[in-house]
């Protein structure tokens, strides 16, 4: 920590001494369309969060960054673990990636389990979401998290540019910084990053525990074993020529928590990481662009209770891609991919008994995406194909070594069509199928992070499923508003389902394929109000999504409630003001044995300042300024672990 404040202090004492240095960040392109068309032009459904826009949302988790965004929740296991939950759907249907590759750690494994990347470092997070998810990975029927670092440097860089950032506060009195510089000398670019951060238990408005769920914890007003250290830091370096340009980065980070459903209980992680990263544009022939990245994780975490080691986790995985567009052909533009994912996941014996035997997963595939512009509507195609092959090394409790080989076949058909200058529409037809992860396969044993005995299948197929994505959207200046509705029909829905027996005091719960139904609609608008005294914008935005076993007619487990909020945003030179409120509805269509959550209101206010002529800007963030009880549907631990209290955050960020 005290290494990354006095890297932050001298990037502050440059950041000062350039008085005159206005700096205005260009445009950054979508990278989750291969053929990086505008956002308003895609035919899939994007967030792209960057500039101050991420500043503002940058939380200690990837989930709780993108939690606000209309049709994303987060499954928070307290404040230090949490995935994001894209339209009632989360852990292996969420596929997330950092700089295009998986993030091969353990979090889709275990809700207790930290995504291994820091959205301290990210400068762009893109969330895909409905039909081209096809061309990310086989896995990503609920959508795509794409975390970008620039730790491979893709541009030119002429002299040195970075930025800084120090922050103090909030509901787990978070204490943190980071630095990033890169320079360049118009051939060579070359990357560095570091980051630290400290926190305590969270505060929270009242008890930990519901009355539903058993007797207050003892320590009211804080939520206990919520605390977290964390450090992490990169090098990268790249050479960059007119059309193209080849990198390499290697990073390391550390990330130490408390787990809280274990008393003293924590997770201590490291992951280790390189990365290599090529592409080569306006090239001539058949081919007019090429692009490799291949990336090595290394990760690893033990779980202790008071101090012993109880359990540990390894992943050790490869993964890469190739993809090439094609020259244009007449006015058809198109890419062609491949991709290849390697993995080994071990829990070895430390002293208890482990979830999951030893594993390995391999995976290849091919995908190909087109898109064929007419007179008055924009046609997409993607398609992909995979194998993948998931073996069990066995051993004591999980019977003799098996493998299972799976062929699962994606494909998406879409148009965009404009309906007037301001108004345009998109349609998108999918079928997306999954294979089964080792998880689903092979788990068996006491899971302390669901309180359930948790038991795999090593007979389930693979995951199917058909939808409909429908879209409109209307831009006029400054003023822009958004529909969608969409549609999910899973003939196949792998489900974990309690068997009403007990285990070793715990209930039983297999893994096992239902029919399920997955429904909704998101809303947003952006209004301008008024321009006499500044820029005053309204903004609207909601949620509702529907999830339904249709075996049985129960609805699945932890599916977030309807949501609806408004919010006003302020700017008068250096000033910027933004008051947020958002309603979450009573969410009483629950799964047997589901305890319902109550509504709430959440009302967030973020405010910043830009010194004149030095790059740095003051801000504050204050949340849940009513102090409400908020608990997410989306958790495990919705009945012992709520939302933080009221909190403010202060802070210092700058660039140069």
């Amino acid at each position: 920590m005290k290494f990354t404040l006095s890297v932050l202090s001298i990037v502050f004492s440059i950041l000062a001494s350039r008085a005159d240095a206005e700096n205005i960040a260009p445009p950054i392109p979508i990278t989750g369309n291969p053929l990086g068309v505008a956002s308003d032009d895609l035919v899939i459904p994007v967030y792209v969060l960057n500039g101050k826009a991420l500043a503002n949302k940058r939380e200690l988790t990837l989930g709780d960054s993108l939690r606000d965004l209309p049709g994303l929740s987060a499954s928070d296991f307290g404040p230090n673990a949490s995935r994001p939950v894209i339209r009632g759907m989360d852990g292996d249907r969420i596929r997330i990636l950092q700089n295009g590759i998986g993030v091969m750690d353990a979090s889709s494994l275990s809700p207790d389990h930290a995504v291994a990347a820091d959205p301290f470092i990210a400068e762009q997070i893109e969330v895909v979401r409905g039909p081209a998810t096809v061309l990310y990975g086989a896995g990503a029927i609920g959508g795509v998290v794409n975390m970008i670092d620039h730790r491979i440097p893709k541009e030119s860089l002429q002299g040195v540019t970075g930025r800084a950032e120090v922050r103090y506060g909030g509901a787990n009195l978070e204490r943190g910084g980071v630095a990033v510089i890169d320079a360049g000398n118009g051939l060579l670019a070359i990357h560095a990053d570091v980051y630290a951060r400290k926190t305590q238990d969270l505060h929270i408005p009242s008890y930990a525990a519901t009355r539903a769920s058993g007797e207050p914890r003892v320590n009211r007003g804080r939520l206990a074993d919520s605390d977290a250290e964390a450090n992490g830091g990169a090098l990268g370096a790249s050479l960059t020529f007119d059309k193209g340009y080849a990198g390499l980065a290697f990073s390391s980070s550390a990330n130490n928590y408390g787990t809280i459903v274990t008393p003293n209980g924590r997770i201590n992680a490291l992951n280790q990481r390189v990365e290599f990263a090529s592409e080569w544009r306006e090239l001539s022939g058949p081919i007019s662009r090429f692009k490799a990245r291949i990336g090595f994780n290394d990760y690893q975490h033990i779980e202790s209770e008071n101090a012993v080691a109880a359990s540990k986790y390894l992943n050790r995985g490869l993964e890469g891609t190739m993809e090439a567009g094609h020259a244009a052909i007449g006015n058809l533009k198109g890419v062609i991919g491949l991709q290849m994912e390697n993995s080994f996941l071990s829990s070895p014996l430390v002293s208890e008994t482990p979830l999951l035997p030893s594993t390995h997963t391999l995976r290849r595939g091919v995908y190909l995406y087109e898109e064929l512009a007419l007179s008055m509507i924009k046609l997409n195609l993607g398609a992909r194909l995979d194998r993948t092959s998931v073996s069990s090394n066995g051993g004591e409790g999980f019977g003799d070594p098996t493998q299972q080989q799976f062929s699962t076949g994606n494909a998406s058909l879409g148009a965009v069509l404009p309906l007037t200058s301001a108004w345009n529409a998109a349609i998108n037809i999918t079928h997306n199928e999954r294979a089964p992860t080792a998880n689903e396969l092979f788990i068996q044993g006491k899971h302390h992070a669901t309180n359930l005995y948790e038991v795999g299948n090593a007979d389930l197929p693979k995951e199917k499923s058909n939808g409909i994505d429908l879209q409109f959207k209307w831009r006029e200046q400054v003023n822009s508003a958004s529909l969608s509705a969409y549609y999910n029909q899973f003939s196949h829905f792998i489900s974990l389902q309690k068997t009403g027996a007990m285990v070793e005091d715990l209930q039983e719960a297999i893994f096992t394929g239902v029919r399920a139904k997955l429904y909704g609609v998101e809303a947003e608008g952006r209004f301008r109000m008024s321009e006499m005294a500044g820029k005053l914008d309204l903004l609207l935005r909601g949620d509702y999504v529907r999830a339904t076993d249709t075996d049985n007619g129960n609805p699945l487990p932890r599916i977030a409630p309807a949501r609806f909020g408004f919010g006003l945003d302020y700017q008068l030179n250096q000033l910027s003001a933004r008051l947020d409120v958002l309603h979450g509805l009573r969410q009483q269509h629950t799964a047997p044995n589901e305890l319902p959550t109550d509504a709430y209101t959440q009302v967030n206010a973020t405010f910043s300042y830009a010194l004149p002529r030095n790059g740095l800007e003051l801000f504050a963030k204050a949340r849940n300024l009513l102090d409400q009880d908020i608990r997410d549907h989306t958790s495990y631990i919705k009945d012992i672990a709520p939302q933080g209290g009221r909190s403010l955050m202060l802070g210092v960020r700058g660039e140069f």
